[in-house]
């Protein structure tokens, strides 16, 4: 099939951009990577009036650091991630979930926000934004507004973006001290959505107890889903008290409030038991790297 008519246009910078959503509004429709977009428009599963393509819209791209934040511009390519140096020690889960998306070609024209926008609830990025408590950037044309994570992600390929709203920026919270991070997955093929995910960091005080935990389940609802009363029973544990079982204790507790469905991939029962396994992997994971360190 072919997309149904729609006048394109190219914005070259983010003002240009901002002014196009502001004249069209849900009419309009914007075009990052086009990795999941041009799919729905070419299968007809999504129609707009007007597409916005930010592709020229370079002030929209980059990443800097300052005051604890390492700073992501939303058209920022994820093969650019995968290849910066710097992101492994600054935000080291970011830098391991850019890996398993898709496939090269893929992550050569995919953007980071592009990704988080279209919050799909088996994708890596939006998990990560959730896990470490990441702040979206909204502009509008008039005024500009910061929102975090658990507020932004609504349910399957909805956020609460306003018709004229853009995701400009991600900003992630650079952890200082003794960290450890890790996102393990479970999918048919290498480069498909996960049918079950986990993303998680542990941060240990001077004394070696956890006083920082983070661990958030993807492909197993509508949205990323955090699991809190696991980091709530993890923290002020001292790291050397966490052997097998009670990783494999706290594993089970942070499935037990999952709620998956059953689907033509899996069912929910087998989601909740992988959930589990994958939790318990990745703070051990994230418990060895924090205790190297």
């Amino acid at each position: 099939m072919k997309p149904a008519p729609f006048a394109f246009h190219a914005a070259r910078s983010r003002p240009e951009a901002l002014e196009a959503l502001s004249r069209w509004g849900d009419d309009a429709k914007v075009l990052a990577g086009g990795q999941s977009l041009v799919p729905m428009l070419a299968l007809r599963l999504a129609r707009f009036a007007h597409l916005v393509d930010l592709n020229r819209a370079d002030d929209l791209a980059g990443v800097r650091r300052e005051d604890g934040w390492l700073s992501v511009g939303a058209m920022t390519r994820q093969r650019h991630l995968e290849r910066h140096t710097e992101l492994g020690r600054t935000v080291p889960l970011l830098a391991r979930a850019t890996p398993l998306i898709g496939h090269f070609q893929v992550r050569n024209r995919g953007t980071l926000g592009g990704s988080i926008s279209h919050a799909d609830p088996a994708s890596e990025y939006p998990a990560v934004a959730l896990a470490l408590d990441a702040t979206m950037r909204l502009d509008n044309a008039g005024s500009s507004r910061l929102v975090g994570a658990r507020d932004f992600f609504v349910s399957t390929w909805t956020t609460c973006l306003a018709p004229d709203e853009l995701l400009c920026e991600v900003r992630f919270p650079v952890w200082e001290g003794p960290c450890g991070f890790s996102i393990r997955e479970v999918a048919r093929r290498r480069g498909d959505f996960a049918l079950v995910g986990v993303a998680g960091g542990l941060r240990l005080d001077p004394a070696g107890r956890l006083c920082g935990a983070a661990l958030c389940a993807f492909g197993v609802g509508p949205t990323p889903v955090r699991a809190p009363e696991a980091e709530a029973a993890l923290a002020g544990q001292p790291a050397d008290a966490l052997g097998p079982p009670e990783l494999e204790e706290l594993g089970h507790l942070a499935a037990s409030g999952l709620e998956p469905v059953d689907d033509v991939h899996a069912s929910a029962s087998y989601r909740r038991s992988v959930a589990a396994t994958l939790a318990r992997q990745v703070l051990a994971d994230c418990l060895e790297e924090a205790t190297r360190g």
